[in-house]
């Protein structure tokens, strides 16, 4: 077996089983779950209807690298979000099966053995998980509330920017909602050419937002106000499930560096991960509609609104950025989840799994994710027994 397999710690939702094992809710309570970060809005009627209309397609194979309407859909959305000067469908486009296995894949192909890889902490798992098994070192870089919940790139060491092969940035960040600006994504841009390494920004929170006239901005902006319409050293990563509640799709893209998605597309070849016909045209009609986006956002910001405002005064917790998480300060998360589904029949996250220790503390440990994903009404009453919960 491969040796990195033992460096994998158990999945957070493993770790919240445990934490729950041989604990009942309360009979009379119906169980609420905002552990997860699945959209429980309905999909867009249009979308599955176009994925029937193409079910006749199962019968070829579809291309790795896909079929050329999805990519120019995806290279004319990008251009529009982020107000690209151009971006090539056949070179810097490459459809993917879900952000979350790209995102691993993609350090298989850039990293080298030895490497480190530079993460935000707390994190998406699937980060660690891909530098250990690409033979790297994973760098943890703290995210408090200190420094608005971003990474703090001042901590990180000469040596460890000397020896980085990947930089992960996630923004919107789960499970913070915080947000990288422009000139924070230029600065990261400037050290990855003087080190010599690649971003990799997950960006598939970015259709996830309160001000529909101040979108968040995106690592290929960013290249695009430096005049670096060849990306170069950037790829960023967009997915279906959040901006259109399709999770069950798994239908994002990757895109940027032409060179190294080059290289991306050998190794996707190899690993048998090409997107399935049907697929790619039910994603044509979801990137090409922005009406069901917007409505989505509607939906997120009257669950936010009413939340936080039964919220206020009982809970340290504030409205992110972006995103479709609240990260309340609790004081030790374990004992908060356990104890509010013993009582309240309400499921959340503690903190600490989704961080790891670095600097002497674990990030997460004080704080619990709480995804908004339930109905209004779960999450109305769910806010209404956080309100009357005591540890």
């Amino acid at each position: 077996m491969n040796p990195n397999l033992q460096q994998l710690q158990p999945y957070p939702f493993a770790k919240l089983a445990k934490l729950k094992a041989g604990i009942e809710g309360p009979e009379d309570l119906a169980h609420i779950a905002l552990s997860i970060g699945e959209p429980k809005h309905t999909p867009p009627t249009f979308v599955r209807d176009e994925l029937i209309d193409n079910l006749d397609k199962l019968a070829a194979y579809p291309l790795t690298k896909g079929i050329d309407p999805l990519r120019e859909t995806i290279a004319q959305w990008l251009r529009n979000r982020f107000q690209l000067n151009a971006v090539c469908p056949d070179t810097q486009v490459i459809p993917v099966n879900g952000t979350r296995e790209a995102l691993f894949a993609f350090a298989q192909a850039v990293v080298s053995p030895g490497a480190t890889v530079l993460m935000p902490n707390p994190f998406y798992q699937i980060y660690e998980g891909a530098a250990f098994l690409a033979g790297a070192t994973p760098h943890f870089i703290n995210c408090s509330a200190e420094t608005g919940f971003k990474p703090d790139f001042s901590s990180v060491p000469e040596s460890a920017w000397a020896s980085c092969d990947l930089l992960y940035l996630c923004t919107p960040g789960n499970p913070t909602g915080a947000l990288l600006d422009l000139d924070e994504l230029k600065q990261l841009i400037a050290l990855a050419d003087k080190h010599d390494f690649t971003i990799a920004s997950d960006e598939c929170y970015s259709e996830l937002y309160f001000d529909e006239n101040n979108p968040p901005a995106g690592l290929l902006q960013a290249c695009a106000e430096l005049g670096r319409d060849d990306y170069r050293r950037c790829v960023v990563f967009h997915s279906l499930s959040k901006r259109s509640n399709l999770p069950g799709l798994r239908s994002g893209f990757a895109a940027g560096d032409g060179e190294i998605l080059e290289k991306f597309l050998l190794y996707r070849t190899y690993h048998g991960c090409a997107m399935p016909v049907p697929t790619q045209y039910a994603s044509i009609a979801a990137w090409q509609d922005e009406q069901h986006v917007q409505e989505n956002r509607e939906l997120y910001r009257q669950k936010f609104d009413a939340v936080l405002n039964i919220l206020d005064g009982c809970l340290e917790v504030q409205k992110p950025q972006a995103s479709f998480y609240l990260w309340p300060k609790v004081g030790d998360g374990e004992i908060f989840a356990r104890e509010l589904f013993r009582q309240q029949h309400i499921t959340v996250l503690p903190g600490a799994y989704l961080a790891r220790e670095a600097n002497g503390v674990n990030p997460g440990t004080e704080y619990v994710r709480m995804a908004l994903v339930a109905t209004l009404e779960e999450c109305i009453e769910a806010a209404k027994r956080i309100r009357h919960f005591r540890m």
